[in-house]
This record gives structure tokens, C-alpha cells and sequence, in this order.
């Protein structure tokens, strides 16, 4: 992505995340108590194969049923829980919304992003390929051998990509039809470099081991161990840059 294309993202960020934070002032939506004590879904509830994504839902600072979930709602849910600045949010939201089963271009229902080749791809940290049948649900007995690497209190950036390597090489060994575009590969990268931005205290990496093993484990944000969200808004320069580290520290 050019040095344009990042300013452009960020201007659309800003001003549309400004846009919603004023049509919420507006109308009193932000004003209103919403419980985000977890809750684990029911069984008609929608989740998708991203961690994360499941955590906010499951916190309810997405739709906890998980269907017809908007942009706008992505992007507060996101920036409620963590943070997360709106340009960052928009690098996979827009992606996402390509997956649409709902019959609007606008929304999604979150298992629809187990549609193959959108967002969702082969080689995940705790999902099956979609050569097995089930790319969405989370595998225990395959996280297993990605957490037993994590045995540090906190996780490096080469640590965090040797994991990410070893689980690739895995998942190409035991999938006779294993493929990643390379949307797929950017999209793995981002996805270490989140969890690395999220629960660590900068853009060096170290995120708390713990915290990472309860979003995976438990599709839940480590609040009750002492995470809280970033003070700082963190963007997609932010997220970009981790993800540089991640990239660097694999090759």
C-alpha cells in the first residue's frame, strides 16, 4: 500500500469514525449502559474463525448474536473494547464485507467470515484448513501445539513469528491442498501483529503470554487479569509497523 493510500485510509477513517461518534452523541446510543461481561454464545449465535472478533461479541461490543453486524458497528465495537482506531479496523472490515451473506453489501453475519479465501486461510494458529471440513471451530488439540511454544511470560516479535512459521510449515505438510494467496499471507502477518499491538505495551512486541492464551482458549478479553485497553488510539501505522517486525523477523 503506497504512503497515499495509507493517508487516504486515515482521513476515511478518521472522518467516518467521527461521523458515527457524532450520530451515537446525537442520538444518545453511546450514552446507553451496555453489560460487557462475557457470555458465551448460544447455540444459534454466529461466530466467525477470528478470535477477536468472537471475544467482542462475546463481550456484546458487537451484536452478540453476531448477525447483521455493520461497518459502524465494527468500528465502534472495536474501538470500545481496545481501541483500535477506525483505519486500522477498516483494513479487514472492508475485506470482510466481501464475504456478505446477509444480502447487504453493508453488514455481515460474523460465520460468514469463514467463507475460504476472503479473510479466512489455510495455516491458522487455532482453526483447521478448510481441507478438513471445519475451518471456523476452534481445533484445542491443534492450539495445543502452538501454545506449548508460547512458554514465556511474554512473547517476542521472533518468538510470535516462529510460532507463526512452525504452524505454516505444519498445515502445508499435513494439507495435500494447502494454499496462500498473497492477500492470505498479509492477512496472517496482521493477524500476529494484532495480538502483538493489542496485548503487548508498544509496538516491540512482548505481549502478555496469558492474555494471548485466554483470547484463543477462551474467545475473551483478559480484563479480569488486568488488561486494559490502550490509552492511545492504535492505528494502522501502528498495526503496519508491528506487522513490518513480524515480516522481518520470518524472513
Amino acid at each position: 500500500m503506497t504512503t497515499l493510500a495509507f493517508k487516504a485510509l486515515s482521513v476515511f477513517g478518521g472522518v467516518l469514525g467521527g461521523a458515527i461518534d457524532a450520530v451515537r452523541t446525537v442520538t444518545g446510543h453511546g450514552k446507553k449502559a451496555v453489560d460487557h461481561a462475557w457470555q458465551a454464545p448460544t447455540p444459534t449465535d454466529r461466530r466467525s474463525p477470528c478470535p477477536m472478533i468472537n471475544a467482542l461479541a462475546n463481550h456484546g461490543y458487537l451484536p452478540r448474536d453476531g448477525k447483521n453486524v455493520s461497518l459502524a458497528d465494527l468500528i465502534t465495537g472495536f474501538k470500545d473494547a481496545i481501541n483500535l482506531a477506525p483505519d486500522a479496523t477498516l483494513i479487514v472490515s472492508l475485506k470482510a464485507l466481501q464475504a456478505s451473506s446477509t444480502g447487504s453489501f453493508l453488514t455481515i453475519h460474523l460465520s460468514d467470515l469463514a467463507k475460504h479465501g476472503v479473510i479466512e486461510h489455510d495455516g491458522s494458529l487455532s482453526r483447521h484448513d478448510i481441507h478438513s471440513g471445519d475451518n471456523h471451530t476452534f481445533a484445542p488439540e491443534l492450539w495445543a501445539i502452538t501454545a506449548s511454544q508460547l512458554n514465556t511470560e511474554t512473547i517476542s516479535i521472533a518468538l510470535s513469528a516462529q510460532v507463526r512459521k512452525n504452524r505454516l510449515a505444519a498445515a502445508q505438510s499435513s494439507n495435500p491442498d494447502f494454499h496462500m494467496t498473497s492477500d492470505d499471507i498479509r492477512f496472517s502477518f496482521i493477524e500476529t501483529a494484532s495480538y502483538q499491538l493489542v496485548f503487548g505495551p508498544g509496538l516491540d512486541g512482548e505481549a502478555r503470554t496469558d492474555w494471548v492464551k485466554i483470547l484463543f482458549e477462551q474467545e475473551r478479553l483478559p480484563f479480569d487479569e488486568g488488561f486494559v485497553r490502550s490509552e492511545k488510539p492504535l492505528g494502522v501505522l501502528d498495526l503496519f509497523a508491528v506487522q513490518k517486525k513480524v515480516e522481518d523477523a520470518s524472513a
